[in-house]
């Protein structure tokens, strides 16, 4: 009986945590009078593709893709590398002021967003990096460096110092240690940092919305938020673009999905 309830549980479960994607899919294959027909239709009854026609035929989604892509692949992998070697500073080395940077770090996260917001317009301002892909990487970079760093700090911790201390025996500089004997045990990790700034990047708005204006450096998110207008909200084409928006992610996540578990599990039974 405990088995039974539990699978209905987590059946319903299920079907709650999908039935919003079910939704979204269905509402992009159907026809625009469909879509505010009552009673409600599960499923469509004519299927149609004219959403996903006019979004890359009346909207340049195909360069606002690109530009998501290129900015989160960019900052992620930026983010990940910084996080990587300013983790392995803060586990492996004692330094005045340590404890300092690392509650520095921590504050960061809890202070709220949009309370820095105007002093770093001003900053993109006078740096010209408002409209611009290199500046929205900047600040996403500055932004997730922090939790990123506490992360890779946590899972070097894991790490025996004797496997570094043996390679440094066999000759092998610090460096080199940490290279060909760390990072491969750490990967787990990475990928898990990595898959997470990728997401933050990638579904990011705020700053976005902020500091790009220009349909050609336009990302996924702001180009989504235009499809509400002050009268109007086009659902059909807004849940086409959802739908073509998960299709990189759900990539990402299917490539690595193995470490992926490894690094959000890791921690979870000490060894």
């Amino acid at each position: 009986m405990r088995r039974l309830a539990k699978g209905v549980v987590l059946g319903a479960w299920l079907l709650i945590t999908l039935f919003p994607l079910y939704w979204i899919v269905v509402t992009s294959l159907k026809p625009k009078a469909e879509i505010f027909s009552m009673p409600l239709r599960y499923w469509p009854g004519e299927v149609t593709f004219e959403h996903y026609e006019e979004l890359f035929s009346f909207a340049d989604f195909g360069t606002y893709l690109l530009n998501s892509l290129l900015v989160s692949l960019v900052a992620a992998g930026a983010v990940t590398v910084t996080g990587v070697l300013g983790g392995y500073v803060l586990a492996r080395f004692s330094f005045p002021g340590r404890g300092a940077l690392m509650l520095a770090y921590l504050v960061t996260q809890m202070i709220p967003l949009f309370i820095a917001l105007g002093p770093l317009y001003l900053l993109m301002s006078d740096l010209d990096l408002l409209n611009r892909l290199a500046g929205l990487m900047l600040v996403y970079v500055a932004m997730l460096v922090p939790f990123a760093t506490i992360i890779m700090r946590g899972f070097y911790e894991r790490i025996p110092v004797a496997l570094e201390e043996a390679a440094q025996v066999d000759g092998a500089s610090r460096l080199t240690a940490m290279a060909r004997v760390v990072i491969p045990v750490m990967l787990p990790g990475i990928a898990a940092t990595y898959i997470f700034a990728f997401v933050q990047c990638w579904n990011e708005l705020f700053l976005a919305i902020t500091f790009i204006d220009s349909e050609d450096a336009k990302t996924i998110p702001v180009a989504m938020n235009s499809f509400i207008t002050q009268y109007d909200i086009d659902w059909g084409s807004m849940a086409a673009a959802t739908v073509v928006s998960v299709i990189p992610t759900l990539i990402l996540f299917a490539a690595i999905r193995r470490y992926i578990v490894e690094g959000l599990t890791a921690g979870a039974v000490k060894g």
